[in-house]
């Protein structure tokens, strides 16, 4: 299967290298090794050295194993929990139907 390569803007490719940093002081707070945490999210270390430097091209799912074994994933529920501009969009359609 060919993958093609993810392209970001630096804006939000910054914004993964702030949710990598995030997850490696969680990782680090709790005094677990990069090994101890890809064996329990059953990652390769090189994953999750690449979730920890903000990388694009990882999964979901290895991101979320992550976050469990961190105790964190309950986390993965304020992603896109807050859609301001779908609800101003929607409130703009509820006023205009007057």
């Amino acid at each position: 299967m060919n993958s093609k390569k993810q392209i970001l803007f630096p804006k939000h490719k910054k914004l993964l290298e702030i949710f990598g940093e995030n997850i490696k002081l969680a990782r680090k707070r709790r005094e677990f090794t990069a090994l101890q945490v890809a064996e329990r999210a059953n990652i390769s270390r090189n994953t999750l050295y690449l979730i920890e430097k903000g990388s694009p091209s990882v999964s979901i799912g290895a991101i979320f194993n992550v976050l469990r074994v961190l105790g964190l994933q309950d986390d993965i529920l304020k992603l896109a929990a807050d859609d301001e501009f779908g609800k101003k969009i929607q409130d703009i359609k509820l006023l205009g139907k007057k």
